[in-house]
This record gives C-alpha cells, structure tokens and sequence, in this order.
C-alpha cells in the first residue's frame, strides 16, 4: 500500500520558528474523537456472513488499534487480505453510522482557540479515516493512518511522525487513546498519554490518567494533570 507523506489535512502555518514552545495534542479516532462501533459491528457481521467466521465481534474489538492484518493473526483468521477488503467495503457503505462523541467538536476548537496544535493517530486507512475527520469541522495539522511510513501502532513511529508533521516538541506533547495499544505507543514514544474512559478498551500498566468525558480533557491539560514522558526504558 503506498505511503501518505504529508498530512491529509493540514494547518495554514507551518513554520518550525512559529510553533516553537506550543503545545500539540495528538488523538486516536475510533473511541476517542468517533463512535464507529456500529460501523464496525456491521462491518465484522458482512465478513462473518462472507467468508463464513464464528468470531464475534467482541473478540475483534479486543484488538482495536493494531493493524487489521496483526489483529486477524491473533484471531487465527485465514486470507487476512480478503477478510479486509469485505470489511473495508461494508465500512464505506455504513460510514455514515459513525457519530463524534458528545463535547468533542467543542473541545477541539476550544483547544485550537488556545493554540494547541492538533494532530490524529489512527489505524484506520486514511481513505476511510479522512472522511470521518472531516465531518469534525477542525483543522488537524497532521493524519497519520494505516499504509503510511513506518510501523503501526504499538510502535511509536506514527505518533512521532505526527509530532514531525506538525513541527512540535515531544516534550509538549499528549496523546489521547482508548486501548492498551495507545497507551504502549506514547509509552515508546516517550510522550504523556491520557486516557479516554469513554472509548473501547482499557489503558495499560502502569495505570494512566483516565479522562471521563471529553470535557475533562480540558481541565487535564490547562492543569498539566496527563501522565509525564515515559523517556526512561523507552523501547523506539
């Protein structure tokens, strides 16, 4: 799959000297910024019903976040490559079933109002993620989704290519995630993590900061309350 260099949606100001010192705030999709469960819920039934599946799909949402080809491994999911074009395509068709959570567009541009630099960390294709931020309303200086350069997540790769892309300080980073997968990348990635309790899944060990509703991430980050850089046996 060929890479994507450049951030699918970017700010006007990109000017290294101008974002000197400027915080940045990098958020997982699925979970985090979108309810996609029913998308993927009828999505995993259309790969059930096609290529005749008994997983549930409670099994497959154990592994939101890894490569959907590391996730069908795990599951001992055969022909991984057909099993993601039939969940791909179903995806498309019941995209519009995705809703942003309730406060997030408000948080976003509330943290935009303040001059936080806003990236997205997915691993969700950036043909099926880009439509879904779009409907966000909000200028992310970076997207960095499945197919681009480097490793996935748990790696740090894509969360550091985002801090890249828009020019920022891992020290003044924070990443937001929903899965124990998350909370792995920002440890390696050396960056603060919170995390989202209205998501999907669990945070890893040791226990992070827990946001409860978009709004508290706000008052987590005006008071410094995330969780610091893991930088000390970070495994890049």
């Amino acid at each position: 799959m060929p890479s994507t260099p450049r951030p699918a949606i970017q700010l006007p100001h990109t000017d290294p000297a101008r974002r000197s010192g400027q915080r940045s705030l990098l958020l997982d999709l699925d979970g985090v910024l979108l309810d996609t469960r029913p998308v993927m819920q009828k999505a995993w039934r259309a790969v059930q019903q096609r290529h005749h599946i008994d997983v549930p799909f409670e099994q497959y949402e154990q592994h939101l976040g890894r490569p959907f080809n590391d996730i069908m491994r795990r599951l001992a999911v055969a022909d991984a490559e057909a099993v993601h074009r039939t969940y791909s395509e179903a995806s498309k068709a019941v995209a519009h079933l995705a809703r942003p959570f309730e406060g997030v567009e408000g948080v976003l541009h509330a943290l935009i109002a303040r001059g936080w630099l806003l990236g997205v960390v997915t691993s969700k294709p950036l043909d099926r993620a880009a439509p879904l931020l779009a409907r966000l309303g909000c200028p992310f200086g970076s997207v960095r989704a499945a197919g681009g350069p480097g490793r996935s997540k748990p790696a740090p790769d894509p969360l550091l290519l985002a801090l890249v892309d828009l020019c920022a300080d891992p020290a003044q980073a924070t990443f937001v995630g929903d899965m124990a997968v998350d909370h792995e990348a920002a440890r390696r990635a050396g960056i603060a993590y919170v995390h989202a309790e209205w998501g999907y899944g669990s945070p890893g060990a040791p226990v992070p900061p827990v946001a409860r509703a978009p709004e508290d991430l706000l008052h987590f980050l005006d008071e410094g309350r995330h969780s610091g850089p893991f930088l000390e046996g970070s495994l890049l």
